[in-house]
């Protein structure tokens, strides 16, 4: 078994609000992406309506296609929908900026004040703020027929302790080279393993 720690976009509303920014959780739901541009919802399910996350009922129904949507620019993703008062828009531009500049680009999109964003209506005086899902990492294993196990906002830890899942790779490669070259030490009187 293997535990993966993903950054959840709850995230964004805590930042959001030490800076004086509230933020309203409204849904989660299943993004439609097409040529790399979010374009619209096509389920959502209202945070109040379910006892589990949302992004657990998508991920259980095989409703994404995130491997996909990466390779291709197209398909479908897990994604949150927030809203801020207009007033706090330009405000909240700026957070996010620093957020993308400290590695979390997880905003994928700020609407305009009482405007629909990715065809989802926004409360009057408010600005609607669409967030990637932090469970696509997870989606997309199962995507690939592994059984997952989730447990959505379940923890904390320091975001500094967190690795890219790129340097998780790296690593594994390290260790599984490392562990070939001790084998093959034992067995070969020492002459190491030749690794393409």
């Amino acid at each position: 078994m293997v535990g993966v720690a993903t950054v959840c976009s709850i995230v964004v509303n805590g930042v959001l609000l030490k800076k004086g920014i509230p933020m309203d959780s409204k849904f989660g739901g299943i993004l439609q992406v097409r040529r790399g541009i979010p374009l619209r919802f096509t389920e959502l399910i209202h945070y109040s309506g379910s006892p589990l996350d949302p992004s657990e009922v998508f991920i259980r129904g095989n409703m994404t296609t995130v491997g996909e949507t990466v390779r291709k620019g197209e398909g479908t993703v897990l994604a949150n929908f927030r809203e801020i008062p207009a007033v706090c828009r330009s405000a909240a531009e700026s957070v996010i900026s620093t957020l993308c500049g400290a590695g979390f680009d997880g905003v994928l999109k700020i609407g305009k004040p009482g405007e629909s964003v990715c065809e989802v209506p926004v409360n009057m005086n408010k600005v609607g703020v669409v967030l990637v899902g932090g469970l696509n990492p997870v989606a997309r294993v199962r995507e690939a027929g592994i059984e997952v196990e989730n447990h959505a906002m379940s923890n904390f830890m320091e975001y500094g302790a967190l690795k890219t899942f790129e340097d998780c790779c790296h690593a594994y490669k390290k260790q599984k080279i490392e562990r070939l070259r001790d084998v093959s030490n034992k067995r070969c009187g020492g002459t190491p393993p030749r690794i393409c």
